[in-house]
């Protein structure tokens, strides 16, 4: 490593369903970084491309540049001695090694930011996150607005031909709102196949 730097290092992570607001608050992060005229580098999945392949991108449309990367080591390569902070978008897509990764940045003095879904579509922890979670100097958990009573949504409803997706679904299915919807706790449902 060649990136070390005067500063303490930290993990944050944004997470909650979808439709909470995760990726306008990391951006919303990054734009007062940019006002502070800090040095850093965006990235997301290559797997998530619903709005732009070399953005990251909320469902408002608020955007920044970013780096597509496959796999978590890529970081490494657009990490330099100026680098501040590395920001990472959809982060439940990568493998444990992005543990790994942010742990050794943080390590080295950078701000490590991190925003991804919580849960899975079955309400299940997804991926990565819960380990994040556990090693994160900040967590800020956000919620949206439940789509079938208007509560508070914690949970990310899969929506498969106008009904509830099935249990043994895939976990992984990229998309936007012609898939997906926010639900409390209450009204959100994971169908079983009749056998």
């Amino acid at each position: 490593m060649n990136y070390y730097t005067n500063q303490g290092g930290w993990i944050e992570v944004i997470c909650g369903p979808m439709f909470a607001g995760k990726t306008e608050e990391l951006i919303r992060r990054v734009t007062r970084m940019e006002y502070a005229k800090k040095s850093f580098v965006v990235f997301k999945p290559v797997i998530d491309n619903r709005y732009s392949t070399d953005e990251v991108v909320s469902h408002s449309k608020y955007h920044k540049k970013a780096i597509n990367i496959t796999n978590p080591s890529e970081i490494y390569k657009y990490v330099t001695l100026d680098t501040q902070a590395v920001i990472i978008d959809e982060i439940q897509f990568f493998d444990e090694s992005m543990i790994d990764v942010v742990t050794d940045l943080a390590n080295h003095g950078l701000r490590v930011i991190c925003a991804g879904l919580d849960l899975d579509f079955k309400g299940k922890p997804f991926g990565i996150i819960p380990s994040l979670l556990a090693i994160a100097e900040k967590v800020t958990k956000l919620t949206a607005i439940c789509v079938c009573c208007g509560e508070e949504a914690t949970r990310t409803q899969r929506i498969i031909d106008g009904h509830e997706a099935y249990i043994d679904d895939p976990v992984v299915l990229v998309g936007a709102k012609e898939s997906y919807e926010a639900r409390c706790r209450k009204c959100h449902k994971v169908l079983r196949r009749e056998k």
